[in-house]
């Protein structure tokens, strides 16, 4: 049993966000006929300390990887730690063909122990092989939906996906608003109104695509495996909440790297060593020697456990 915060926004916000997460569940297994999603739940400390639900696709391989995550962690209890709770809707999903796109959706709530409380959202389009149609259809429901913060929104967006050693970003629109708070015209509902609009603008998309692509061409699917190592490097490397998730606790491994794809290119991700810039370039070293030695190689349950502790090892030997 989970022991949730206390604080009535908190627990609104954990009843809302729970909402969203069924809905999407929801409407991506009325998308796709004989997918199902399992029910994984963990706990932080016991449940003393809150914990999460995630939903994992399995099923008739329509997805290459697809995770929708509710979580609420809480430390009221320990007035050493600066936050009192977070509360957080994360979810990634990866289609199995390459022309259909990959949607990374967060929006969570934090309150600190010193009085501040605020939003974080994000939502990215992810395609191996951009359809410039769907880039100006999510772009322009970013707009909608986020109005006179859109520009900060894509502003932060883009510095928050860029890779500087590969001189590129991950995906194709990016939004993200840190520590926000909006104003006195921003609607209570603000944040849960996103998250809906941006699922249901990725539905749209991903029907169209389902239901009029052709099978993947063996070169459509060679690019997808490398945007594929593109998504992990820029993840495992850069991306600040992956990170500090898997340095804070080891109690939800395998659900904090849901976001990684079913499969990468081994060999590209070992090219990527010279040009990662010290001492992040070991890291990736490190990474690369968890495959086995050949081009495509899986990305299982097992191997992200491995993942999580390179990365708190790489993290504690340079302190």
């Amino acid at each position: 049993m989970r022991v949730l915060a206390s604080s009535n926004k908190a627990q609104s916000t954990l009843t809302q966000l729970t909402q969203v997460q069924h809905y999407f569940v929801d409407k991506l297994t009325h998308l796709t006929t004989g997918t199902e999603f399992k029910s994984v739940e963990w706990l932080r400390d016991q449940g003393l300390h809150g914990g999460g639900e995630r939903f994992e696709a399995v099923g008739n391989g329509v997805f290459n990887r697809a995770s929708v995550n509710i979580s609420q962690v809480q430390y009221e209890d320990n007035p050493e730690k600066a936050f009192l709770s977070a509360t957080a809707l994360s979810t990634i999903i990866h289609p199995q063909h390459p022309l259909a796109p990959s949607i990374h959706i967060h929006v969570s709530w934090t309150e600190l122990r010193n009085g501040k409380k605020y939003w974080r959202l994000m939502a990215d389009l992810n395609p191996a092989i951009e359809d410039k149609e769907d880039t100006q259809l999510f772009n322009k429901m970013l707009e909608q939906a986020s109005g006179e913060y859109y520009a900060s929104g894509v502003e932060q967006g883009n510095q928050y996906f860029y890779i500087p050693a590969l001189n590129e970003h991950r995906g194709v629109s990016h939004f993200y608003l840190e520590g926000f708070t909006g104003n006195e015209n921003t609607p209570e509902s603000f944040a849960i109104d996103f998250a809906t609009q941006v699922i249901d603008c990725y539905i749209n998309i991903l029907e169209d695509k389902l239901n009029r692509l052709p099978p993947p061409s063996d070169t459509e699917l060679q690019q997808q495996l490398d945007y594929h190592t593109l998504y992990l490097y820029q993840v495992l490397t850069l991306d600040k909440g992956t990170t500090a998730g898997l340095l804070i606790h080891n109690q939800n491994d395998v659900g904090t790297l849901g976001s990684l794809p079913a499969y990468i290119n081994r060999h590209l991700l070992e090219n990527w060593i010279e040009q990662t810039p010290s001492p992040t370039n070991k890291l990736v070293k490190a990474l690369v020697q968890l495959f086995p030695d050949q081009k495509c190689v899986a990305v299982d349950a097992q191997i992200k456990a491995k993942i999580a502790s390179v990365i708190r090892e790489h993290y504690q030997s340079i302190e």
